[in-house]
């Protein structure tokens, strides 16, 4: 791993799961860390926790001018801003004729306007000085289809794009850009997912939490990728197969999308 002394980073959404991870790999290393999440008490516990220069702050991503305003002033205060990781997320899940505008806006908010208002403000100062590298966080559903998901997916894949096409832009200016990908990694997001006519115990006690990947490994993952300038960070290993073959075979995954149709309607609730 790569040495990131006196490096500065951001991280949002780094209270728990791979936000966390990241902030304490990145602590490890050196890195003065800016660990930012609505839970103001558990980001700045996470921060206590990692010691050296990490700092808790709140921050609700939501809220472009607080992401702006954080941004600079970490910029100012250190005088450089090396890594930006939007990584805060939360997930809708639930059929689309179940799901409301509402939920659309709750979601737009933070996956796709809160990567977009974090990107723009670390990109600013980035472009000016010259270097820079922002890490965006997907998800393997911004890369195929995700049944009962329709809404989170639309996040994803905007995610995807925004990255995708910011990262030909910044390249001539010294900013890298990269969007993670991961398939299913055991953090506590299901606790703050909203679910839409599934039964939430019925579907966690589903998840194959076994052949999860650990955060801590995921953010390894993500750090390998960021360290050799990857524009899209894929895993783990059965993720990165899964993309393969949509792209190359999308036919092969039409049975197991089926599957996942049938059983979310299998435990839909009426109300």
């Amino acid at each position: 791993m790569k040495d990131y002394r006196d490096r500065v980073a951001i991280v949002t959404g780094g209270a728990s799961g791979i936000g966390r991870a990241l902030c304490g790999l990145l602590a490890g290393r050196g890195a003065v860390v800016i660990v930012t999440d609505v839970n103001e008490v558990e980001c700045r516990k996470a921060a206590a926790e990692m010691g050296g220069r990490a700092r808790g702050v709140f921050l609700d991503v939501r809220d472009a001018a607080a992401v702006e305003k954080l941004v600079g002033e970490v910029a100012a205060e250190f005088g450089r801003l090396d890594f930006m990781f939007n990584n805060a997320g939360i997930i809708v899940l639930g059929e689309l004729r179940d799901s409301t505008l509402e939920h659309w806006r709750l979601i737009a908010d933070v996956n796709l306007n809160g990567v977009i208002y974090g990107t723009m403000a670390a990109y600013a100062v980035m472009a000016k000085q010259g270097f820079g590298h922002i890490v965006n966080v997907g998800s393997m559903t911004g890369l195929i289809p995700a049944p009962a998901m329709a809404l989170y997916a639309a996040t994803k894949y905007g995610v995807v794009g925004f990255s995708n096409s910011l990262r030909e832009e910044a390249a001539s200016l010294g900013v890298k850009v990269s969007v993670v990908c991961p398939g299913l990694v055991r953090t506590n997001i299901p606790e703050g997912t909203t679910f839409v006519r599934i039964p939430k115990e019925k579907h966690l006690a589903r998840l194959p939490w076994k052949w999860m990947m650990d955060p801590e490994s995921a953010g390894r993952a993500i750090l390998r990728g960021m360290e050799r300038n990857r524009a899209v960070i894929v895993f783990p290993w059965h993720s990165r197969l899964t993309w393969w073959c949509y792209r190359w075979a999308p036919f092969l995954l039409k049975p197991v999308l089926g599957g996942m149709v049938n059983y979310f309607r299998s435990i839909r609730t009426e109300k």
